[in-house]
C-alpha cells in the first residue's frame, strides 16, 4: 500500500489550498482516512478524519475552515483548506487505517502560510 499526497505550497493568510492523497495497492472503500500535520518541535496533530461511511471529525483549530472528503472511485481523500492562517503552516500527512488498525502514511506535503 502506498499513499501519495500533493497540493501543498505557499499561500498568503486568508487564502485556500486543496490537498489530495491518492492510495494504491489496496481497495480504499472500507478504510478510514485522516489528515495530520506536524510543525518542527511539536507532536503530529490530527486535523481531520473521514470514515468509510462519510462521517467527519475535525481538530478544534480547523473547524469551520477545513473540509475533508473522499472519492472511493479514485482511491483519494481531499482536504479543502480555507481561510488559512500562519499557524496552519506545517507538513500535512495523510493516513489510511484499515480493519484491524493497520495504518499507512503518505510522505507529507508542505503547507506554508505567510502573514
Amino acid at each position: 500500500v502506498q499513499l501519495q499526497a500533493s497540493g501543498g505550497g505557499l499561500v498568503q493568510a486568508g487564502g485556500s489550498l486543496r490537498l489530495s492523497c491518492v492510495g494504491s495497492g489496496s481497495t480504499f472503500t472500507g478504510n478510514v482516512w485522516a489528515w495530520h500535520r506536524q510543525v518542527p518541535g511539536k507532536q503530529r496533530e490530527l486535523v481531520a478524519v473521514i470514515t468509510s461511511g462519510g462521517s467527519t471529525n475535525y481538530g478544534d483549530s480547523v473547524k469551520g475552515r477545513f473540509t475533508v472528503s473522499r472519492d472511493n472511485a479514485k482511491n483519494t481523500v481531499y482536504l479543502q483548506m480555507n481561510s488559512l492562517k500562519p499557524e496552519d503552516t506545517g507538513v500535512y500527512y495523510c493516513k489510511a487505517t484499515f480493519f484491524g488498525g493497520l495504518d499507512y502514511w503518505g510522505q507529507g506535503t508542505l503547507v506554508t502560510v505567510s502573514s
